[in-house]
């Protein structure tokens, strides 16, 4: 999701709580908190040697003894709106930091509201080749392997020691 859509969306329901809701379905506590924006650049060389760039948003979220906290949207686009400075653009996308015995990262799928509270629901980020047309070998190639090679015995004798 577009920074500018999950502003929105924030903005129309400014007085609901936040959960996050983890792709394996599980809910992060409901008195987490995002204790950080951030906007987060990439530069990289991929396997194919293709120079790229990537730039998103990043909340990063913590979940402390104060199980009365609660984090309302209004709040969350307040600060926002303060990291406007170095967020630059609201053309990014969102992701979600969170610990779950360690520290990931989950893309922002959806923002609904439900049952008195702002749903976010998190997706799952996977690894990818960036350059399969020049790292894949062609379809045609087999990939080569030694056990298929026989080795006829030599019909010639050989002068031993």
């Amino acid at each position: 999701m577009k920074l500018s859509e999950f502003k929105a969306r924030l903005a129309r329901h400014p007085d609901l709580n936040l959960r996050f809701h983890l792709p394996n379905n599980q809910m992060i506590p409901a008195h987490a908190h995002v204790t950080e924006v951030a906007r987060i650049d990439k530069r990289f060389v991929d396997c194919g040697g293709t120079l790229r760039s990537d730039a998103f948003c990043r909340l990063q979220t913590w979940v402390a003894d104060d199980t009365l906290h609660r984090l309302k949207a209004g709040k969350l686009l307040g600060i926002l709106q303060t990291a406007a400075v170095i967020l630059q653009t609201e053309d990014l996308d969102v992701d979600i930091e969170h610990e779950v015995g360690f520290i990931s990262q989950f893309p922002l799928d959806t923002l609904d509201a439900s049952d008195g509270e702002l749903v976010l629901r998190l997706g799952e980020r996977h690894t990818a080749c960036l350059a399969e047309d020049r790292c894949k070998p062609p379809q045609s190639v087999k990939p080569f392997n030694s056990q298929a090679i026989h080795f006829k015995p030599s019909s010639s004798k050989s002068n031993g020691p």
